[in-house]
């Protein structure tokens, strides 16, 4: 999704059908993205707010640290499983609402994060709503988590059942050799990138990105589910997706079982400007 693809709001929704599988499989952001943007936020006493939170990949980190926070979540199962994720952290309150119809009320916050959840919101609003909830000087952090495969062969014989099935953009679309050093730079995926719209919108300073690389591996069932709960495959019907899914399990049981891949965890930093004067 770029920022000159009209928005959809309806299509941040598709990963609530399997909000269980989405937390089971999907990966989640390591410490020390966390512990980067806990010091550039520098928080003190006050919240911060998630949006787009989901079960809660990026949520409980945080939540474990002790920050305050509010989860903005647009879909009713999701936000389901992140509360009862997060259940053993008072500090945090869920809301179910997407980021567009949310009114932070009287409170301003600290920080601003998504976690891979940005490019689902409205580009039109998305900056004025960011710089409407934080406190003059707060944060924002955005961050994804695309990942390379780390063999040749098994990318091969993985994009060749993505081409019968009419498949674009999947988690093995590319090489890990083929993502560049800048964050942001992901093959295949353009428009993501937040720093050219916050540079024009001219209320943010102090901007920043950094990647953290980290290897994982998936067997052959994790990653399935994982899938599962990729909306490209959401998009298909449900027969056509079996049979994807099932060709896909072959190729990897047929390569030792699994799959290795390096995460490119790419986060961007800014904040608001002080107050003036």
């Amino acid at each position: 999704m770029t920022s000159s693809q009209p928005f959809d709001m309806a299509n941040s929704r598709v990963f609530g059908q399997v909000a269980e599988t989405y937390d089971a499989a999907r990966p989640g952001y390591p410490d020390a993205l966390i512990a980067e943007v806990l010091a550039y936020a520098s928080l003190g006493d006050l919240p911060a707010v998630e949006i787009g939170a989901g079960t809660g990949k990026a949520t409980v980190p945080f939540a474990a640290l002790g920050t305050p926070m509010v989860c903005v979540e647009p879909d009713a199962r999701m936000a389901e499983v992140l509360r009862r994720n997060t259940a053993a952290f008072p500090h945090v309150r869920v809301e179910v609402s997407a980021f567009e119809q949310w009114r932070p009320d009287e409170t301003r916050f600290g920080l601003l994060l998504a976690a891979t959840s940005w490019h689902w919101t409205d580009p039109a609003t998305r900056w004025d709503r960011v710089h409407d909830a934080l406190a003059p000087g707060g944060a924002v952090a955005l961050f994804w988590n695309p990942q390379g495969l780390l063999d040749p062969g098994l990318q091969a014989a993985l994009r060749e059942v993505d081409h019968r099935y009419g498949l674009t953009l999947t988690p093995h679309t590319g090489l890990a050799s083929s993502f560049g050093d800048v964050p942001g730079h992901w093959p295949g995926l353009l428009g993501h990138w937040p720093d050219e719209e916050c540079r024009q919108d001219g209320r943010f300073t102090d901007l920043r990105s950094l990647r953290i690389r980290e290897r994982t591996r998936f067997d052959t069932d994790r990653y399935l589910g994982h899938l599962t709960s990729i909306s490209v495959y959401r998009a298909l019907p449900s027969d056509r997706r079996d049979r994807a899914l099932a060709d896909t399990a072959a190729v990897l049981d047929a390569h030792g079982g699994g799959i290795d891949v390096e995460h490119h965890h790419d986060l961007f930093l800014a904040r608001t400007l002080p107050h003036q004067g």
